[in-house]
C-alpha cells in the first residue's frame, strides 16, 4: 500500500516502520505524504491502540531529503516544503497512541517525526543531531514548539542553533525521550509498553492523550506553524543560505 513505508497490525497493535534503510530512512516528499496518510489508515483501524513507530536498518532517520523538495513537477515548492509539518500534526492527532522506537540516527525532520509521537524509546546507540542551521535553513515542519513543549525554550535554542549532536543519555535528562535502553532489547522494550497500554481501556487512554495534547497546544501553539513553510522556502532560495548548505555537504563529503 505505501512504497516508502511499512504498516502492520496484531490485534490493539500497530507498526509503522521507515523503509528505505539503505539511505538512513531519508524523509521525501513522498515519505512524509505516505505517514501521513498512514497515520489515517489507523485511525480507520478502532480496534488499534498503540502504534510503535520505527526505521528499518539501523538508524530511524537522518531525516529530511531536501532534494525531493523540488523534484515534484506539479507540485510548488511551498507545497512540498510543508509537507513536514502535515505529516507531524496528521501523526500526532492519530487517534491510537504513538510510541517512536528510536536506534542509530535521528536527524532533523526525523527528529519532529519523533517529537509528534506521544512516547519515545531510544537504544542507548541512539544519536540526535538538529542540523537545518548548519545547512542554511531554519528548523521547520512545527519542529520548534515541539521542542519547546519536551525540553524548554532555552535547551531547544541551543540545540537548534549550535547543531551540536547529542546522545541518547542526554536527550533522556533533557526529557526528550521516556527510556533508554541497551539496543538489543529496544524492540521487545518498545513491544511490552504498547502491549501494556493496549491492554487499558480504549476511552481513558484517548481520552488522557487529547488532554494533554489540548494543554499543551495552549502552552507552545503548533498551530501557528502553518508558516513554516514559508520559511523553509525562502532559506532555500537564498544565496548565503545556499552557500552555507554547499559548505556543509561538502565538509561531509571530506569526512
Amino acid at each position: 500500500m505505501f512504497e516508502t513505508l511499512l504498516t502492520d497490525v496484531d490485534g490493539a497493535v500497530g507498526r509503522l516502520t521507515l523503509n528505505r534503510p539503505e539511505k538512513r530512512n531519508p524523509l521525501s516528499t513522498q515519505t512524509l505524504t505516505e505517514l501521513a496518510q498512514a497515520a489515517r489508515w489507523f485511525d480507520d483501524r478502532p480496534e488499534v491502540k498503540v502504534v510503535i513507530v520505527s526505521g528499518a536498518g539501523r538508524a530511524f532517520s537522518a531525516g529530511a531529503d531536501l532534494a525531493s523538495f523540488t523534484g515534484e513537477p506539479e507540485t510548488s515548492v511551498r507545497d512540498a516544503a510543508d509537507r513536514g509539518r502535515q505529516m507531524a500534526d496528521a501523526l500526532e492527532r492519530m487517534r491510537a497512541l504513538s510510541i517512536a522506537s528510536i536506534q542509530g540516527w535521528c536527524v532533523g525532520g526525523g527528529l519532529v517525526l519523533a517529537a509528534a509521537c506521544d512516547l519515545r524509546i531510544a537504544a542507548d546507540d541512539a544519536r540526535f543531531s538538529i542540523p537545518e542551521i548548519d545547512l542554511g535553513i531554519p528548523l521547520a515542519w512545527g519542529g520548534i514548539p515541539r521542542l519547546v513543549r519536551e525540553i524548554g525554550p532555552a535547551l531547544t535554542k541551543e540545540l537548534v542553533l549550535t547543531c551540536r549532536p547529542f546522545d541518547a543519555a542526554e536527550a533522556r535528562s533533557a526529557g526528550f525521550v521516556n527510556r533508554v535502553v541497551p539496543a538489543a532489547e529496544l524492540e521487545a522494550t518498545a513491544l511490552d509498553l504498547a502491549r501494556s497500554l493496549a491492554a487499558k481501556a480504549a476511552h481513558a487512554i484517548f481520552s488522557t492523550k487529547q488532554h494533554v495534547n489540548a494543554v499543551t497546544e495552549q502552552m507552545v501553539g503548533t498551530m501557528r506553524s502553518w508558516s513554516d513553510a514559508d520559511g523553509l522556502v525562502t532559506a532555500l532560495g537564498d544565496a548565503e543560505c545556499a552557500e552555507a548548505r554547499r559548505a556543509y555537504l561538502a565538509a561531509r563529503r571530506r569526512r
